[in-house]
């Protein structure tokens, strides 16, 4: 009989069940509880069983079908006047109503027992190499549950073809398919996700081959070889350097054939470029074994040499935070390779690589997201409860940072330093903070290589094919503690004894294939014995090892060079009038049919006027016109931040939104015909991910302006680990350089403590061996001038910038069109610009930095004073020593005072009293502070306490003796 036949849903009875499903969906209740149940139990086979019930597009409702029955014969009064005139007859080609019936409802039993194998089969999944946690049978995956009896084992069920075994099945064969596939070595967490057609892709990619990988003998000795290698170098280095630190992968030595399947598997899919960011377990393996760093090399860094030449400045890092970089071959095709360098502050890293990896999609037009790809290795302790891993994975999706799909390798030593996961997380697997964003999680044993290669080749494809987040979570153990001085018998005795009486990842898998007539225990031996050979010479070797090249200057950053040492690097900043007009107009310039808002609409004939006329341009126009003629020039840009589009203070307003449609139009990229373009981004509310994600965008795009902006400038503190491990240390630390911007609003308006500081103290604080660069401009010309200057220049320098807030629309703060100019440039220091005394007639100079110089001119104009000079230093970093020394000798009879906004332990006077006194040298003197006195909170909350202080700060600043 056709299979068309035997199926309860054949083609004739179409009507019937469809008629009833319709039913179903408008009120479950009106129909029987039989076919309620089997609706219910549908789930994602709904599709498939409606495409049974309809037949094939050839058959004509059913009627060629052999014994094709009219529903309306059914006798039950729920399905009555299916076709509206009642039912009589009780058969159905020699099959009751109640044989079709019993049919529903043994497919619907098995089908709720295959979800639940879907949704909780990973519960009973073999994860645990040491097999500490016992499972016993769950409520929901035993058949019983549903009904199920012992004669029911063998008699066959309708199951429409689900997983893979035909149109039916009897129970011990879908049970036997069932644990196969989520109850063995790996567990699949996947029905969180709501996009069916994801979850349709997974349950066909592993439900058919029993979530398995049926591997050659090449491929199967393949994987050995690299576990050999993986637990060869750690088990090498434990003996040569014995209780040296190097948070070694014993126990978790699959990850290398695992990253090697991500690789391969990538490649045949197009990837071309992998960004990789790990933390330190197990990043000497991956540096040797995946990056192809040499096995001398390494064994020089124990032996106490340094990994860079000896003509490179900076301190360097410790081995297992150190970065490199390879083309490796697949298959005839080429990926670069690429491990970011990353400091102990676990995560920190993860942003990073996902802006590089972005950065590198843009630089190949890659649009599709398919050709670069990033891995991030992750600890569980780590990945439950860092929030950066929460941040990461939120810009998984968004437009300005998507990167298509992540792929995240959880290396799970089921325990954190000497935490245990009980202490360390509240939810099941260190993986539940993935579902946030519906990513497929993969858990495998890290005992079965295949296992762990099977999900790693999954994952990449599912990368490939969605372009979204995916989790492989390998459960292993660390052989040797935190790290390979420690005792861990101290604080987890039980799970230590077990480890050390538990076979290696190499002797389980080697014996298991042994046992299966793949190798010999003579080959494995011998494969040992090469090994150690190759490590024995290379050691040798190290001996007489030196670095000979850096490569932090090659490829993207190619031409560039070790920034000069003179003080004044200003670079070539100026823009002729004919393009600085051009540019002027076209951001002045809303385009046509356009509904724009009307107080908008007149700050930009205001705007165009200031343009045209050459006078009273302001902070966002002079900021625009950095952009502008940056983008005419053909060099990108890239601004990020929390409502940086509009401006935090309404003052950018370089996306414009029309009233009616809210269509978007970005004036900046209509600025010249054959441009560059600037992608302005509203940010998620946080700092650390989107910094982080900025920095390694930068760091891998030397030749774009990228920008970073807090709402506030103390919302940096939010970001403090990626400021102080990567911005202003990895010039030092790795040899990277990096250009980005970090534009925080500072100044004491009266808003408060958290809305006054950028704490420019902690920046300066950091400030060393020409790091970086701290600026406060107080004209739009200045601003506009270190803004190119980052991208017109032959080196890179990360740039802090104390950006105003009530300045932004201040009389007094505006630049002339000729200040951007022909021969113009960046002023580390403005003079004087009101007329006063004679300079030998001045009594006392006050140097300042910031808004606090508004306030004390106006005040000086005020009271009509004409000896006392006022100088901004714009530039607080690289200090200015020379030229502040020149402009002080212009006042021989003056005393020099310091006058800040902040309180005297914030702001910048302990960085500059040293350094001023340094420029006065030879005057005998040093500077007097004049600012609030020290302070637990950055400011007062009182409005009528703040202008209190600050008149009496200006006073005192401007009464000499």
């Amino acid at each position: 009989m056709r299979a068309e036949q035997t199926s309860f849903l054949f083609g004739a009875n179409a009507p019937f069940i469809e008629e009833l499903y319709e039913r179903y969906l408008g009120d479950p209740n009106a129909v029987d509880a039989e076919w309620r149940t089997f609706f219910e139990a549908l789930g994602e086979q709904k599709g498939d069983v409606l495409a049974e019930v309809r037949g094939a597009s050839w058959a004509p409702n059913g009627a060629h079908v052999i014994g094709a029955v009219d529903p309306d014969s059914l006798p039950s009064p729920a399905n009555r006047n299916v076709r509206g005139n009642g039912a009589v007859a009780p058969a159905i080609a020699g099959k009751t109503e109640a044989d079709i019936r019993a049919a529903a409802y043994d497919t619907s039993r098995a089908f709720l027992l295959i979800r639940s194998y879907r949704i909780r089969g990973h519960l009973e999944a073999d994860l645990d190499p040491l097999g500490l946690v016992r499972h016993s049978l769950h409520r929901e995956l035993d058949p019983a549950t549903y009904g199920f009896g012992e004669g029911d084992w063998d008699r066959p069920i309708l199951i429409f073809g689900t997983l893979g075994l035909g149109e039916s099945a009897t129970l011990r064969q879908i049970w036997d398919r069932l644990r196969k596939t989520y109850c063995g070595k790996i567990g699949v967490e996947y029905m969180h996700i709501s996009d069916p057609d994801q979850k349709a892709w997974i349950q066909e990619r592993i439900e058919h081959v029993e979530n398995r990988t049926e591997f050659t003998a090449e491929g199967r000795h393949m994987i050995l070889e690299r576990v050999v290698e993986a637990e060869g170098l750690e088990r090498y280095l434990g003996v040569k350097f014995v209780g040296t630190k190097r948070f070694g992968l014993d126990g978790g030595e699959s990850m290398i054939p695992g990253i090697e399947q991500i690789l391969k598997r990538g490649g045949q899919l197009g990837i071309r470029d992998v960004v990789i960011g790990m933390p330190h377990r197990g990043r000497l393996n991956t540096l040797v074994h995946v990056l192809h760093k040499s096995y001398t090399a390494l064994f020089s860094e124990f032996q106490g040499r340094s990994s860079q030449p000896e003509e490179m400045r900076g301190s360097g890092d410790v081995k297992y935070h150190l970065g490199a970089s390879a083309d490796r071959e697949f298959d005839g095709t080429t990926i670069h390779v690429s491990l970011a360098p990353n400091p102990s502050h676990l995560e920190a890293v993860n942003p990073v690589v996902l802006g590089k990896a972005r950065a590198k999609q843009d630089q190949r037009g890659d649009t599709e997201r398919s050709q670069v790809m990033a891995i991030l290795m992750h600890g569980d302790a780590a990945f439950a409860g860092q929030g950066l891993v929460a941040e990461s994975l939120d810009l998984s999706d968004l437009g300005g940072y998507r990167i298509g799909g992540t792929i995240h390798f959880v290396v799970n030593n089921q325990i954190g330093f000497t935490t245990l996961p009980t202490y360390s997380r509240s939810g099941p697997y260190c993986t539940e903070i993935a579902k946030i964003v519906q990513a497929p999680i993969l858990h495998v044993n890290g005992d079965d290589p295949e296992a762990v290669v099977h999900v790693s080749r999954i994952a990449t494809e599912f990368r490939q094919h969605f372009k979204r987040d995916i989790v492989i979570d390998m459960f292993c153990y660390r052989r040797h503690g935190h790290n390979e001085s420690d005792e861990p018998m101290f604080t987890q005795p039980l799970m230590y004894k077990e480890i050390a009486g538990h076979k290696t990842v190499k002797e389980v898998y080697a014996a298991r294939l042994e046992a299966e007539g793949f190798v010999t225990a003579a080959e494995v031996a011998a494969l040992d014995a090469a090994l150690r050979e190759k490590l024995d010479k290379a050691l040798e070797a190290a001996n007489q090892y030196k670095p000979n090249k850096a490569d932090w200057l090659e490829g993207r950053w190619a031409g560039m060079t070790v920034a000069p040492g003179e003080e004044d690097r200003k670079g070539a900043t100026a823009v002729e009038t004919e393009q600085l007009l051009a540019v002027g107009r076209a951001i002045s310039e809303p385009p046509k049919n356009f509904d724009l808002n009307r107080k908008i609409a007149r700050q930009l004939q205001e705007k165009r006027k200031t343009i045209d006329t050459g006078r009273d341009i302001d902070w966002a126009t002079g900021e625009a016109l950095a952009w502008g003629t940056l983008l005419a020039e053909g060099t990108p840009v890239r601004l990020s931040g929390q409502d940086s589009g509009r401006g935090t203070f309404s003052q950018r307003h370089s996306v414009l939104v029309d009233q009616i449609t809210e269509a978007k139009y970005v004036p900046l990229n209509h600025v010249a015909a054959e441009q560059a373009r600037i992608e302005v981004i509203d940010s998620p509310l946080n700092e650390a991910g989107v910094l982080g994600f900025e920095y390694g965008y930068s760091s891998a795009e030397p030749n774009a302006l990228v920008l970073w902006e807090a709402q506030f400038g103390d919302f940096a503190n939010g970001a403090q680990v990626i400021i102080d491990q990567f911005i202003c240390s990895g010039e030092s630390k790795w040899l990277r350089m990096d250009g980005l911007v970090m534009l925080l609003p500072h100044g004491y308006e009266g808003q408060g403590p958290e809305h006054s500081s950028a704490r420019l103290e902690r920046y300066l604080q950091l400030s060393a061996e020409d790091n970086w660069q701290i600026v406060v401009p107080t004209t739009p010309a200045n601003y506009f001038h270190a803004l190119r200057r980052q991208v017109r220049r032959s080196f890179r320098k990360p740039l802090v910038v104390m950006t105003p807030k009530s300045l932004l629309r201040h009389k007094e703060c505006v630049s002339t069109l000729a200040d951007f100019g022909p021969g113009t440039s960046f002023k580390r220091i403005l003079a004087e610009t009101d007329p006063l005394a004679d300079d030998i007639k001045v009594r006392r100079v006050i140097l300042c930095s910031g808004k606090v110089y508004f306030d004390l001119v106006a005040e000086r104009r005020k009271r009509k004073i004409d000896d006392i000079a006022i100088l901004r230093i714009e530039q607080l970093y690289p200090f200015p020593f020379s030229r502040l020394g020149v402009r002080l000798s212009q006042y021989p009879n003056a005393e020099v005072v310091w006058c800040q906004e902040e309180p005297e332990n914030m702001g910048a006077w302990l960085f500059v009293d040293r350094r001023i006194e340094r420029a006065l040298s030879g005057l005998n003197a040093r500077p007097i502070y004049i600012g609030r006195p020290e302070a637990a909170s950055p400011a007062t909350g009182s409005a009528r306490t703040h202008v209190k202080e600050q008149a009496d700060l200006v006073d005192r600043a401007l009464t000499v003796g």
